[in-house]
């Protein structure tokens, strides 16, 4: 089979000719989606009709191991039974509207700010793979930012000042400083994880900002200077040129690479609608380590 992509914005972001993922089986159709991951870093698929475990199923023939230790594991027991497939809805297991109090619900407003899956983790995300179940009647859009076209527009010097700098993650941070706590046994979980401040991705030479919310400090320098250093990135990279959003259809699969891209929910009327969706997001594993790990 030969896929083709439609370019979505100037610099990033494609949508893929028809094509039902749950047949994909042979590895030239995959190559060619890896390919345009490696390209466009932001890949839609409409009219997907995936079960849970189809996704699943999926997701590993795309990409091998996939991430099982989430904060939203931490928080509330997974109602689908398998912490691989996150839930992505503000609904509970009996499939009603979360309480505007519910502690799962206030931690997922930090969503809304701009991130990248697990980076507090190591390994932290590759792909992550977002399908959309159930949607809202109104807007409800994800918005995506280039990193690696974010990381070009910089000045030489602030590329030299940065390509050996190293970052912490912690969602325990991030969540903080939008006034959410774990507790102490919760926070004893997510201990974080230190990633460079610059990454290049097997499969292109491009350099890309590895940036989040979930970004607490810089390593190597002290933490109010590291924090302004991190702030300024942020919104040097989510200026208008570098960010493209989608809005959902019922059944589109929205596949991105954490490592290139960073991106955040935008909001809705969440105590109103429904809106519920599953991700599944790929540990970022040297390709000869994925086949030992899955």
């Amino acid at each position: 089979m030969t896929v083709t992509f439609k370019k979505l914005h100037s610099t990033f972001a494609a949508e893929v000719s028809e094509i039902d993922l749950r047949h994909v089986q042979d590895e030239h159709t995959l190559a060619q989606l890896r390919a345009g991951m490696a390209e466009f870093g932001v890949l839609v698929f409409k009219n997907q009709h995936f079960s849970n475990q189809e996704q699943l199923d999926f997701a590993q023939r795309m990409d091998g191991a996939l991430h099982a230790k989430t904060s939203s594991a931490v928080l509330a027991k997974n109602r689908f039974g398998n912490e691989a497939l996150t839930d992505i809805s503000n609904v509970g297991q009996d499939g009603s509207i979360l309480d505007a109090s519910d502690r799962r619900r206030v931690s997922s407003i930090s969503n809304r700010l701009w991130h990248t899956d697990a980076s507090f983790e190591n390994p932290a995300g590759r792909y992550s793979m977002l399908y959309a179940r159930n949607i809202p009647p109104v807007r409800a859009d994800t918005q995506f930012a280039d990193m690696r076209a974010a990381y070009d527009a910089l000045d030489a010097e602030t590329k030299a000042t940065i390509d050996r700098l190293h970052v912490y993650h912690s969602i325990v941070y991030s969540r903080h400083i939008m006034g959410f706590d774990f507790s102490a046994e919760e926070s004893a979980k997510l201990q974080g994880a230190t990633h460079p401040l610059v990454r290049i991705c097997e499969g292109s030479p491009r350099k890309s900002l590895y940036l989040a919310s979930h970004a607490a400090h810089i390593i190597e320098w002290q933490i109010p200077e590291g924090r302004l250093l991190l702030k300024d990135l942020m919104e040097h990279a989510t200026q208008p040129q570098f960010v493209w959003s989608h809005e959902w259809e019922l059944n589109d699969l929205v596949i991105w690479d954490n490592r290139t891209t960073m991106h955040r929910a935008r909001s809705f009327d969440d105590i109103k609608y429904k809106r519920e969706l599953t991700r599944v997001t790929t540990l970022d594993l040297p390709r000869q380590q994925v086949a030992s790990a899955a």
